[in-house]
């Protein structure tokens, strides 16, 4: 690996520099008139510039090679085109028209294209249109994403499910590598806050050939925000306000860049009450969360490097039936402390024909659990439990955490872009990882380990004239070391292949065929000892192999002018897949449950539409609806598989005189019965949630002031989601919530 990281890193220093200025003007193609705030973009590059009053714009030091320009303004189709840059030219485009949304480049996938071009299917949501919509956290608004749901501890823990798949089978990226914070445990969130995050892509499906193991379910990749592009600089502030938790969430940030310098900051702040249904609050639910994110960069012609930080600090209650009422925010008894340091770098260099990206990570988390080991009487009288709590509060500022776990982990990614050859684009990189997990509290959930994770990979994008196809090989093993202990290597070969045409002028046709594999965690190979929260003792199995799986997609799409209708199709079949599974004895009150295997298949999909009659193009109708069923091989229901959803929207876009970028939407979430479950949950009542919004834009003081109103379960139905980890306890999810949002921007 040493020799292989050098060579390309000789290959990059021995490179001539040369800076280049394209410049140019954008038009409408109809009117011939000239798109002023248009967007020019070069994504390998990370540069980009807007067009002036006149249409005109001009990007300086730009390398030579070959380069994909994205040009894009809204209400006109995105224009993407491969250009070959030797010397400073001229590049002027035009723009059609377009009801469609503008599209953005999907950074998640290898070759940075447009959705439009890129053979895998990967959906994307900008975290704009997340909050707009209400959500409460990062957790909450990635439910939207079609084909994505949430295992839910509360509104402030959540873990993403991505078609059926959970926990450490999906993989999570933030600033371009992978989150590692103890994903094994049920009650274990994200870890991440919304402020500073741009978007958020979804690959569903295995993609262990980019990304290893633990994305053997699918990939959450969120981006975060944009540098400013070349001397120009903004600011914002933000604050939102929720009425059922009596919460709130603030954030502000800057950022600025010069022609070599570029830095950007941000701060938040949140704080929740215990949220409320329609016949009590949820005690315990209460939360507190500061997170600050910071990034510099540099960037001059054939070079650009960028490093970024982010601390997440977070108190979160952990609800234990229902109780006290009030509307403190400090979290009681039981809770989780936890610090989160992602600390990241990416490098590029640019050669004549080529390219070279190093990613490298450092992440800290810090986890500290608190248990409740008084007051076990019971109090019936309400003086007394307000005097229980002042005590709880008192004591818990010296006491101890029952679980302390840091995991410390270290991850690296070079990918060298091969020069162009013919119609072959193509990838070669290593990737890998040290892990490091130490146990400081009177508890321990998993023992002290050491994991190392090394893989290599190539893959090519191959164009012809009516088929884009996509095809790639990985090998990866994965050592884990039990400090004084268990000793397991886990090997995989996977591969992958895709295709993308035409059938006709309006419809396109994806067809991908992927494999994938996880090793086993730390909690299935060593488990011994009670579970927290599920009320079960749990024994790991040293013996367990890898899971792996294949799975088969099949995505259709038509568009036209007044509508969009999309079906996304798959089957996934998993090799060894890992449950729990009752063997009937007890220990310490609680019954005995062990880590087995047997084989398992997924299937279903995602099927909707998009309807925006022209000319009213103002006007969009939306309708989504997204099915899963998991199976062993016994005809055992898998656990937490979401139930089916449909989804109805009414959306209105336009512009007044004193009301900019002005949209309002209504919207009908169903979720229908889940009675296909596990040997170990129970079923789930189907409900229907209202929700409204609307946003607009105003001139403050010479500058914008971005307005949200949303509301959402409107009737105050009572319900409990099937993934919700407080259905045990027959508790409700959050009811009626209005949310009121200012965004002024400088």
């Amino acid at each position: 690996m040493k020799y292989f990281i050098n060579a390309l890193l000789f290959l990059a220093i021995s490179s001539l520099y040369a800076q280049h200025t394209i410049s140019g003007t954008i038009t409408d193609k109809t009117s011939g008139e000239s798109l002023v705030y248009a967007s020019v973009y070069f994504p390998e590059l990370e540069k980009g510039s807007s067009t002036d009053e006149s249409g005109n714009y001009e990007i300086n030091n730009i390398p030579s090679g070959s380069f994909k320009i994205i040009i894009s303004s809204i209400g006109y189709e995105t224009h993407s085109a491969q250009i070959d840059i030797h010397h400073s030219m001229i590049y002027d485009n035009t723009l059609s028209t377009s009801a469609i949304e503008m599209e953005e480049v999907i950074i998640s996938t290898p070759f940075h294209k447009l959705q439009s071009e890129n053979v895998m299917k990967v959906e994307q949501k900008k975290i704009s249109e997340l909050k707009a919509s209400g959500a409460t956290t990062l957790a909450e608004g990635i439910t939207s994403i079609p084909g994505v749901e949430s295992v839910s501890t509360g509104i402030s823990i959540g873990k993403p499910v991505i078609r059926g798949l959970s926990s450490n089978r999906v993989l999570v990226y933030t600033q371009g590598i992978r989150l590692e914070n103890q994903q094994f445990g049920g009650e274990h969130g994200l870890g991440l806050n919304d402020a500073g995050i741009e978007s958020i892509e979804v690959i569903k499906g295995p993609a262990s050939l980019l990304y290893g193991s633990d994305a053997l379910g699918g990939v959450l990749y969120i981006n975060p925000e944009r540098f400013a592009n070349e001397n120009t600089s903004s600011g914002d502030a933000n604050v939102n306000y929720y009425t059922n938790t009596q919460g709130y969430s603030t954030n502000l940030g800057y950022k600025a860049s010069a022609s070599e310098f570029k830095f950007i900051f941000r701060g938040s702040l949140a704080e929740h009450s215990d949220y409320k249904t329609q016949d009590y609050r949820v005690t315990n639910t209460r939360f507190r969360e500061q997170d600050f994110k910071a990034g510099i960069g540099y960037q001059i012609s054939n070079f650009k490097t960028e490093f970024r930080y982010n601390l997440n600090a977070s108190q979160l209650g952990l609800p234990d039936g229902i109780g006290v009422q009030e509307l403190e925010k400090t979290p009681m008894l039981p809770n989780q402390r936890i610090n989160n340091h992602v600390f990241s770098s990416k490098s590029t260099w640019f050669l004549n024909e080529s390219s070279l990206d190093v990613s490298l990570g450092f992440i800290y988390n810090d986890r500290k659990e608190f248990e409740d080991h008084h007051h076990e009487d019971d109090h019936d009288d309400d003086d007394d439990d307000d005097d229980d709590h002042e005590e709880e509060e008192e004591e818990e500022e010296d006491l101890e955490p029952a679980l302390h776990m840091k995991l410390k982990t270290f991850n690296y990614d070079v990918k060298y872009n091969l020069p162009k050859l013919g119609k072959f684009e193509t990838i070669v990189g290593i990737q890998g990882m040290n892990q490091q997990n130490g146990n400081y509290g009177e508890e321990q959930l998993i023992p002290d380990a050491t994991t190392n994770d090394f893989g290599i990979l190539a893959t090519s994008h191959i164009h012809f004239e009516t088929v884009d196809v996509q095809l790639g090989a990985r090998f990866d093993n994965r050592n884990i070391n039990v400090i004084g202990g268990l000793q397991r290597n886990f090997n995989s070969f996977n591969g992958a292949i895709g295709a993308k045409t035409n059938l006709f002028s309006n419809i396109t046709t994806r067809l991908n065929l992927a494999s994938g594999y996880r090793a086993p965690n730390l909690a299935e190979l060593t488990s011994d000892g009670s579970h927290e929260g599920t009320n079960r003792y749990e024994i790991g199995n040293p013996d367990l192999d890898n899971e792996q799986n294949i799975q088969i997609d099949l995505a259709l799409e038509f568009k036209n002018e007044h509508i969009e209708v999309f079906a996304n199709g798959f089957y996934n079949t998993i090799k060894n897949y890992i449950y729990l599974s009752p063997d009937g004895s007890i220990i310490d009150e609680q019954p005995v449950y062990l880590y087995q295997q047997d084989d398992a298949n997924l299937y279903g999909g995602e099927f909707g539409l998009h309807f925006h009659p022209h000319p009213l193009d103002w006007l969009h109708f939306e309708s989504s609806f997204e099915t899963v069923i998991g199976k062993q091989n016994n005809d055992d229901y898998l656990p937490l598989i979401p139930a089916n959803t449909w989804n109805n929207t009414i959306r209105v876009e336009f512009d007044t005189t004193t009301f900019q970028a002005m949209n309002a939407f209504i919207k009908l979430s169903t979720a229908f019965d889940q009675n296909n479950v596990s040997q170990f949950e129970t079923t789930s009542e189907g409900y229907s949630l209202l929700s409204v919004g609307l946003a607009f834009t105003v001139d403050a003081f010479n500058n914008p002031l971005r307005v949200t109103l949303s509301g959402n379960n409107l009737a105050d139905i009572k319900y409990i989601n099937h993934l919700s980890r407080l259905k045990t306890d027959n508790i409700y999810n959050i009811g009626r919530n209005f949310n009121f949002g200012l965004t002024y921007s400088l």
